[in-house]
């Protein structure tokens, strides 16, 4: 496990806490929606933490190319329909570039300073010139707004009950999911950002903000910032 993380219940847990059986359940929500709104039409996605492909199936489906990346390989057991690579997303170096890069799921938010980094330098590194990155953040009262609970449609229970700050900037976050006749728990570490931290975030990693595409600013298009404009920038 990463340090910080734990799930219960049936099943496979992935390192991060993650239960192989509960997301093979969650159903898709807007995100296909959101990021084919974003991308052109046919594009080669490069989806960084696929898990069991809950979206990436819905994105094969509009006819999208993607290469799905995941360290657990019990979660790319259940990806079709896409090349599966199977590793940590911050140490990935293809040597291929994409027309879109992928890091949804709150990874952004890492507890771990490094761990983030290395994210968005892998998003960096893949992203073809032309291309973007979508990054999913989250809300700006994940944190504070709490505990809540959604009742899901298709009849199961997602509690956030908790977030203990746990130091240095990073809380401990406790998830439930409750279904019929399971239910599983998941703790992980994760940094809020304000929006300026993680727009900063990203300039490190030689990107920046192309816009927001959700008015609550979850969802992000980046893009490559050329390194003629930053030393331009640097220097006025």
């Amino acid at each position: 496990m990463r340090e910080g993380h734990d799930g219960t219940g049936p099943g496979a847990v992935t390192p991060d806490g993650c239960a192989v059986e509960l997301y093979s359940r969650l159903p898709v929500t807007d995100e296909p929606d959101i990021i084919a709104a974003a991308v052109p039409a046919g594009a080669h996605i490069l989806e960084l933490g696929s898990g069991v492909g809950r979206v990436t199936h819905a994105l094969v489906e509009r006819g999208f190319t993607v290469t799905a990346v995941d360290e657990s390989p019990e979660m790319l057991d259940r990806v079709r329909g896409a090349r599966t690579i199977c590793g940590p997303i911050e140490e990935l170096d293809l040597g291929e570039t994409f027309d879109v890069v992928m890091l949804a799921s709150f990874l952004v938010h890492s507890g771990d300073v490094e761990v983030r980094r290395g994210l968005l330098r892998t998003c960096a590194r893949h992203v073809a010139a032309g291309g973007c990155v979508l990054i999913q953040r989250e809300g700006e009262d994940y944190h504070t707004d709490l505990p809540r609970e959604r009742v899901d449609p298709t009849g199961f229970t997602v509690r956030i009950v908790s977030a203990e700050p746990v130091g240095d900037g990073v809380n401990a976050v406790r998830a439930e999911y409750v279904f019929p006749d399971a239910v599983w728990t998941q703790t992980f570490r994760s940094r809020p950002l304000t929006r300026e931290q993680f727009e900063d975030a990203l300039e490190e990693a030689g990107l920046r903000v192309d816009r927001y595409l959700t008015e609550d600013r979850i969802w992000v298009r980046a893009v490559p910032e050329a390194r003629s404009a930053r030393r331009s920038e640097k220097t006025q």
